[in-house]
Order: C-alpha cells, then sequence, then structure tokens
C-alpha cells in the first residue's frame, strides 16, 4: 500500500478549483474503471484460439456450471450479450400485450426488451434511499394486465426481493430480476439465482465479470431452461432439427475461456470492492464538508452489494452548482466520475409512446439530475482514496451555499 493522505483534509474557502486555473489535486487521475486482462485470461482465450473449437461448447458449459453454483440457480445459459439475455427471459414467460412493471430509474436494455416483445412497460419509480424499484409504487400501479415484474439490482445491489416475490404472489405475476450488474451479490446471505423466474447477466467489458461480449439467464424451472436453449439456437432440438423459431444468441469459447479465468479472481475483487465501498463511506461521515453535501446510495436491509459502481447523490439544495459541473470540477482535480444516468427511462424518446397515461417519477427524475458514480474497482490504493477524499472536500467547500 501506499502512503495515504489525510482522511480530512484542510481545505479552506478561498482555495481554487482547478477548473478555474488552481492546481489539481492530483496531476495523475485516478482509475475510473480497471478492465485490463491478466496473463491468464489471455492465454485461456489463447489455448481456445489454438483449440479451433471457437463456438460455444467446454468453457461457455463450464462457466454455465460454476456460476450456476455461486448463484444458487439451479440452470444457468450462457448467451450472446445482457439484452439477449433479457430477451431470452422475456420471451417464455411473457406475451405481447401484458402489462409489465419495470424501473423508471434502469439502464434502458431492462425496458427496451420489453418494448420488443410487445409488453406494454410499466415504469415505477425508484426508492430515494437505494435507487432500487420502490415496491410500494409498483403495487400502486398494478393495472389488470399486469403479468409480471421485471426489476434491476442497480449498482450491484439487490432489490428488495421479499418484497418483489410477496408482491408477485399475491397477484399471481411472474418475475424477471436483471442482474447485469450484480455478480456474486447476495440476499440474506443466498444467491440471488435462487430468487425469481429468471435472473439474467451481462458480461459486458466493463462488469465486474468482462468478457468483452457475453451474457447469461439462469433459472431453476427444467421446462423453462429447455426452452431458453432453445430459443437461444434457432429452436434446435438435433443438428438441422428445429422444434420451434428461435435465434442464434450463443456466446463463444473466447469469451467463455475469459470468463472462466476471470471468474477465479471475481469472489477476492468482490470483497475488494466491498472494501473500498466501506472506505468511501467513512471518507463522507468523516468530512463535514463532504458530509453536507451528498451520500451514498443506502443498502437494500438484508442484501450484500457487489458494488459495480458506488454512487453518490448531491444534496443540490447545499451547492451552488449543478451536478454536471460538480462532476466536472471533481474530473478536474483528478476524479474522473460517471452518471448512471442523465435521464430516467420515462424520459428517453424511445419510450414516449408507451406512456399512455402513467404518473410522473419524482425520484427517478430527481435521481437524473443529481447521482454522481466515483471509481469503483478492486485496484483502489490508500493514495486514490486519498485524492478522492481530498477533491471531493475541495469542490464541496468552494461550491458550498
Amino acid at each position: 500500500m501506499t502512503t495515504a493522505r489525510p482522511a480530512v483534509p484542510s481545505v479552506g474557502l478561498a482555495s481554487t478549483l482547478a477548473v478555474h486555473g488552481g492546481t489539481p489535486v492530483s496531476a495523475s487521475p485516478v482509475p475510473f474503471m480497471l478492465p485490463k486482462l491478466a496473463e491468464a485470461d489471455i492465454a485461456a482465450a489463447t489455448a481456445v484460439l489454438h483449440s479451433g473449437m471457437l463456438r460455444a461448447a467446454k468453457k461457455c458449459e463450464e462457466l454455465e456450471t460454476r456460476i450456476a453454483q455461486l448463484s444458487g440457480a439451479k440452470h444457468a445459459m450462457t448467451c450472446a450479450n445482457g439484452t439477449c439475455a433479457l430477451q431470452l427471459a422475456y420471451e417464455p414467460l411473457f406475451q405481447p400485450g401484458d402489462d409489465i412493471l419495470v424501473p423508471a430509474w434502469s439502464y434502458i436494455a431492462t425496458a427496451a426488451m420489453l418494448v420488443a416483445r410487445g409488453c406494454n412497460p410499466i415504469f415505477v419509480d425508484a426508492n430515494p434511499q437505494t435507487g432500487q424499484i420502490d415496491m410500494a409504487d409498483a403495487a400502486r400501479r398494478i393495472t389488470p394486465k399486469t403479468r409480471g415484474i421485471a426489476a434491476t439490482h442497480m449498482y450491484g445491489c439487490p432489490v428488495d426481493i421479499d418484497a418483489v416475490q410477496s408482491l408477485a404472489s399475491a397477484k399471481g405475476l411472474k418475475v424477471v430480476y436483471d442482474a447485469a450488474q450484480a455478480h456474486l451479490s447476495t440476499w440474506h446471505g443466498k444467491g440471488i439465482g435462487q430468487f425469481g423466474d429468471a435472473v439474467t447477466y451481462s458480461f459486458y467489458a466493463t462488469k465486474n465479470l468482462a468478457t468483452g461480449e457475453g451474457g447469461m439467464t439462469t433459472c431453476n424451472d427444467d421446462a423453462l431452461a429447455r426452452q431458453i436453449r432453445l430459443l437461444r439456437s434457432h429452436g434446435e432440438t438435433n443438428k438441422y432439427l428445429h422444434e420451434q423459431v428461435g435465434y442464434n444468441y450463443r456466446m463463444n469459447d473466447i469469451a467463455g475461456a475469459i470468463g472462466c479465468s476471470r471468474l477465479d479472481r471475481l469472489p477476492a475483487e468482490t470483497d475488494a470492492r466491498r472494501a473500498a465501498a466501506k472506505r468511501y463511506e467513512q471518507i463522507i461521515a468523516s468530512t463535514p464538508a463532504i458530509a453536507r453535501s451528498l451520500r451514498a446510495l443506502s443498502i437494500t436491509p438484508g442484501a450484500v452489494s457487489a458494488y459495480h459502481l458506488f454512487t453518490i447523490k448531491l444534496d443540490l439544495s447545499t451547492l451552488t452548482v449543478s451536478r454536471d459541473e460538480f462532476a466536472k470540477a471533481l474530473l478536474a482535480e483528478g476524479v474522473p466520475n460517471a452518471v448512471h444516468y442523465p435521464r430516467s427511462l420515462p424520459q428517453q424518446p424511445a419510450f414516449a409512446k408507451h406512456l399512455g397515461n402513467q404518473k410522473p417519477w419524482p425520484v427517478a427524475e430527481d435521481f437524473a439530475l443529481s447521482v454522481l458514480s466515483l471509481p469503483m474497482h478492486h485496484g483502489l490504493t490508500d493514495a486514490h482514496f486519498g485524492v478522492v477524499a481530498e477533491a471531493l472536500a475541495k469542490v464541496c467547500t468552494a461550491y458550498a451555499r
């Protein structure tokens, strides 16, 4: 470990921000993410290239077996990407014309694949503390045509699964959990693959478990697993024998090999992310200038997050600038950041014609103006946290109202 900067930096009100020409806290930016492959990952991919077996084969099967075991699912099916994973889950469970409850605060794929299925997305507001789907609001938005819930484990943190399953049981709804950001997260000590009708994952290049592109759908029902496997590969039961129409959504063994190699390190890397989140929480709590201006989004009680992202919410009433101006100033001090997301899903033009008479989503709309993600990965050092602490305090103090 390198030497840490002071946990509570001393910053005067007259400090000049780097964005205005002052000296930055760090000339070397803190890495926002750490997507670099290890030599073992490259060797695993190379071994597949040498084998000539490039299609989905033993490495994809190994990845399926291992993730099913880690998540508590009975079945796991790799596929081309996380969006395909959603489509493979939605198609057997939902029918065109169904109303499906879906978070107003999520990545677009969660809702877009419902629209692609011909379903009607019924957008549900976010919980103001956690950013997860607000199940009290979900219950209010039930319609006579509601047939399912598509809930996202946002930022790596599980939703209130008990509340989701309770509503689903009471109303006879199917449940799909979008866990694209939540590899190895748990709910009351259990893997998230044990819950709902299906769970979907993404292995995109920036995810905690990244293969470049790739995805997976898990479930615990034998018939549903068979249906997903058929849909994944042209409805084929034997070579050139097709039971139904399907797609070519298969993964390949190069990506599977990279996934297996990186999965060896994922538990330790996830522990490092959790430790990093605690460091951030300590920085916020121990620095009054920071604590006055922002907070970390809360973790759902009973959940253990995988911390794909560490997302804060600015209290704009205490600041003289917007979130975007704050983010620009923080970047200039040496702390890269990102907005996840700058629009709620109902604010996306793609869904304009699907809103009908649905009501506003004040929490999600507020998040779109006030959330910011800080660097989060397994390689953060004491020095990195020192830079973030000093930069946050400097910017919060300079822009204090």
